[in-house]
């Protein structure tokens, strides 16, 4: 029956303008000309309401993007799906929309799952104005925040829930909220969340919402865990990938400098004058980017910091005060780096090299959005030639090397008291709700 089905669902790509489709051995459909098709120049030609179609206008969104274009109008269909595109191409209305659609013409609930905090910000406020228009409430999940305003959230009988896994887990055991009624179910920046471990999480998840749903999964790369995802929990789900997995954005240039350990603090200040606008640093780990925004504020610029050991209320300050200019220089882990939706960013810099080659992907992916042209540059050590290699291979492409400039001399950096860290965090869940929590029982709840 799925041998048919799947020759069934490519004969009617094949006669529309949609790319026609073929199933690979995973059971999974792929489109195989996603450049034969027309061109589209408007949303009005993808199935959209006029209700959402007068918000994109008003927003001045006019033209889809790749991602957009060809997910949804097939996600609006109901069909399950996997989206394989870079950070930056608009995935978020990609699923929103079409969830949205389905909700407001019918019953059920929508429910997202993302890695990060900042991620899952992004998306509420993403969706904020569509779902206003419609009348739908949505509700936010993550570590670090109150349950109390988790719960009285609950009382607003919100119709989409989204949620970091974590947190998630710990309202599902809890027992204050259920997932019985959810029909679309979007795994956002999957990969990711397998990354940081998340897997078993997410399948206790799909243990709660029922086996008769949408899901659509969203990824910018496409490993043996995602393919193993698919094929046991999405039905004939149809592949959509608008560039191949590891491809970077076109308009980043990428720069790679040979550079010892010591010296990377002074290359990163000498970096920071040759750019005039804001600059997005990367560090392998939270002490690491600790230290880098010392130095970086002992430099005279402006600097803030976001890794797991800020609270959720600083992570959002820091974040919102880069948005609008407060600080020149925010520095991250990669813990934080696919909430980060901020364009007009100048440089993205890899003080550290990521430990996997997929996240330099999502890393540079910061800048160069909106169409916008951005720069990266990545820091390397001398006995780090593998790691290079690995990222290589990946964006098959290789990485300009650029000499290493003049250095300013050392200077010393002056000690900051460290952070408050933020001790309900962790990567796997959130801290355990006060007692009485499990009494708080509404729609998206019991």
């Amino acid at each position: 029956m799925v041998i048919e089905a799947l020759k069934d669902r490519c004969r009617q790509q094949k006669r529309s303008k949609l790319p026609y489709l073929m199933g690979d051995k995973n059971g999974i459909l792929c489109a195989m000309n996603p450049e034969a098709k027309p061109p589209v120049t408007s949303f009005n030609e993808l199935g959209i309401s006029t209700t959402f179609l007068n918000i994109l206008d008003k927003m001045k969104f006019t033209v889809p993007t790749p991602i957009q274009h060809q997910a949804i109008p097939i996600a609006i269909q109901g069909k399950d799906i996997i989206g394989i595109a870079q950070t930056g191409t608009g995935k978020t209305l990609a699923f929103g929309i079409p969830m949205l659609q389905q909700l407001a013409a019918g019953k059920g609930r929508g429910l997202v799952v993302v890695p990060t905090r900042e991620l899952a910000d992004q998306v509420e406020k993403s969706l904020h104005a569509f779902a206003a228009a419609v009348g739908i409430h949505t509700a936010v999940f993550v570590g670090g925040a109150s349950y109390n305003l988790q719960r009285a959230m609950l009382r607003r009988n919100p119709r989409i829930l989204i949620a970091t896994p974590g947190r998630l887990n710990d309202h599902l055991e809890q027992g204050t909220v259920t997932l019985k009624e959810v029909t679309v179910l979007v795994l956002d920046e999957a990969d990711r969340m397998l990354d940081m471990g998340f897997k078993p999480q997410i399948d206790k998840i799909l243990q709660y919402v029922p086996k008769e749903r949408q899901t659509m999964l969203f990824s910018a790369t496409m490993p043996g865990d995602i393919v193993k995802l698919a094929t046991h929990h999405m039905k004939l789900p149809l592949r959509i990938e608008v560039a191949p997995a590891g491809t970077t954005a076109a308009d980043v240039e990428q720069e790679l400098i040979i550079v010892k350990k010591e010296e990377k603090l002074r290359l990163l200040e000498k970096v920071l004058t040759e750019f005039a606008g804001t600059a997005l640093v990367f560090s392998r780990t939270k002490h690491g980017a600790k230290k880098i925004a010392r130095s970086v504020r002992a430099m005279g610029h402006t600097a803030a910091e976001i890794h797991s050991n800020r609270s959720l209320a600083q992570r959002r300050e820091a974040l919102e005060g880069f948005k609008t200019g407060r600080y020149r220089v925010l520095i991250a882990t990669d813990i934080a780096a696919r909430g980060i939706d901020v364009t007009g960013i100048a440089v993205v810099v890899n003080f550290d090299l990521p430990q996997a080659a997929e996240d330099y992907v999502h890393r540079i992916g910061r800048t160069a959005r909106a169409g916008l042209a951005g720069h990266a540059i990545s820091f390397a050590c001398p006995d780090q030639s593998s790691e290079i290699r690995s990222i290589e291979r990946l964006i098959r492409g290789t990485l300009k090397k650029r000499p290493l400039p003049q250095l300013p001399p050392a200077r010393a950096v002056a000690h900051e008291p460290d952070a408050r860290p933020d001790r309900n965090y962790s990567p796997n869940r959130g801290a355990r709700p006060a007692r009485g929590g499990q009494q708080q029982r509404r729609r998206f709840s019991r």
